[in-house]
């Protein structure tokens, strides 16, 4: 019987393996040494980024040009677009929350406010991601929370997502009721703040759902520019609220917006939007 191995000798790296395929391995060095800095490269500079010998470089080089993720122009080599297929495997894996919670979390610490991501769903707003600052509310949300949708910044942006006839019937059957002493319930003038938020792309709402609260939002849209979901950011009411949060907040909002529509924008497509 063969002795068992000491357990003070290491294991063996799995880069000596018979199951480590190097040629993959250096394939991947060289996609992987081009980037903002070094959007284009000669096989010289590819081979010294790498530390691969030169013969092993331009075999790389070569074989990723031959399937297209890898393009020349005289002594230089380039990556193609081909190269964001083997990230959308990944992203279309996530939903739209898990997609976005990365971005949330920066804008979150970016203004030092919180941030949520909702839906429509009849009435109601649904908190389908959160990233909590500070609590700004009485009552505590979470994701699956619900609030109602006309008095809600991200309410007001996702109805502004429906058309004409589609709105009409939602504020046909809507309940307008006082939440505060500022909550807007008359149906025409809604309509209006709805339209508006539609033609300048985010809506603010001051101490409408709470006293205390405001909200900047801004919609979520597919590749098709459907409105999908509602992206804000919740701030305690403060003299001059207003002026701040659109010279200072709404530029990172909007920052955060661009950034989680590129990232879904393959999502989309996988789901057939």
């Amino acid at each position: 019987m063969n002795p068992k191995p000491s357990a003070s000798v290491p294991a063996a790296p799995f880069e000596d393996s018979p199951d480590f395929v190097q040629s993959l391995s250096r394939g991947l060095d060289v996609l992987r040494a081009f980037d903002r800095e070094n959007p284009s490269m000669s096989l010289s500079e590819v081979s010294e980024r790498t530390g691969l010998a030169r013969a092993a470089a331009r075999r790389s080089l070569l074989t990723l040009q031959h399937l297209g993720y890898v393009g020349q122009k005289g002594r230089q080599f380039f990556l193609t677009a081909r190269v964001l297929e083997l990230g959308f495997g990944y992203l279309s894996s996530l939903n739209l929350p898990e997609l976005a919670m990365p971005w949330m979390e920066q804008l979150a610490h970016r203004v030092n406010e919180s941030t949520s991501l909702t839906v429509l769903d009849g009435a109601d707003i649904v908190y389908v991601a959160r990233v909590p600052v500070r609590r700004v509310m009485t009552i505590a949300l979470g994701v699956g929370a619900r609030l109602p949708a006309f008095a809600a910044s991200m309410g007001r942006m996702l109805l502004s997502g429906l058309d004409d006839d589609a709105l009409g019937l939602w504020l046909s059957k809507a309940s307008l009721y006082p939440l505060t002493s500022h909550t807007l319930t008359d149906p025409d003038r809604l309509r209006e703040e709805i339209l508006r938020a539609r033609e300048q792309g985010f809506c603010l709402v001051v101490q409408e759902l709470e006293l205390g609260l405001c909200s900047l939002s801004v919609p979520i849209r597919d590749r098709q520019g459907k409105v999908v979901a509602a992206l804000n950011v919740g701030m305690q009411f403060h003299e001059g609220i207003k002026e701040h949060a659109l010279t200072q907040v709404l530029p990172v909002l909007k920052e955060t917006q661009a950034a989680i529509e590129g990232a879904t924008s393959h999502h989309w497509a996988s789901l057939g939007a």
